[in-house]
């Protein structure tokens, strides 16, 4: 232990055992696991409901992300045959944005819709498994394709339903390899 006019400075740890301008021992800060405020009984996973909030997100910025690369690509296309000058650079510009906010726009729809059939169905049946997935996914296609009619519908429901069911199979894929590996032993 070594003394300085403030206080006496641990040699393990390196920090002084009482801090001269807040007066709370800094041995309790230190945390050696990983602490959550959970309620009784309750498992250390996120749930549907708090996920939602990261897919939204991560939606609306992939689709603004890739929106603005479109507009980019599309701006130079359309404006290749000006000079460079402020008109170009302003067209440029208008395309970037308004592609990157349609993207953003229709792929945080989208999330929006899957989550909350998600959160939904999980509600209802009471279960959070693949088929709560698919059917949130399904649903997201139809009601999304709602205004094309029934043929549109059924092109979205499909379209949705083979992208969750991708998305499945990807997701539990070793553990359907590890079951089908027992089943050849």
């Amino acid at each position: 232990m070594v003394t300085f006019p403030f206080g006496s400075v641990s040699a393990v740890t390196g920090m002084s055992p009482l801090s001269p301008y807040l007066n709370v021992d800094p041995r309790y800060l230190v945390q050696d696991s990983e602490e959550f405020i959970l309620p009784t009984g309750a498992n250390k996973t996120r749930g549907r409901f708090e996920l939602a909030f990261f897919t939204i997100g991560g939606c609306c910025m992939t689709g603004a992300a890739f929106g603005a690369v479109n507009g980019l690509r599309l701006g130079l296309t359309e404006t290749r045959d000006m000079a460079w000058s402020k008109p170009r650079n302003v067209q440029i510009l208008n395309l970037v944005t308004r592609q990157g906010a349609a993207w953003a726009n229709t792929l945080g729809s989208l999330a929006l819709l899957y989550s909350a059939f998600g959160v939904i169905i999980e509600k209802t049946r009471g279960a959070e498994d693949d088929l709560n997935t698919v059917a949130a996914g399904t649903l997201t296609g139809v009601l999304y394709k709602s205004t094309g009619g029934l043929r549109g519908m059924a092109r979205g429901g499909l379209m949705g339903l083979a992208l969750t069911g991708l998305y499945s199979l990807y997701n539990n894929w070793e553990h359907m390899r590890g079951s089908s590996h027992r089943q050849s032993l």
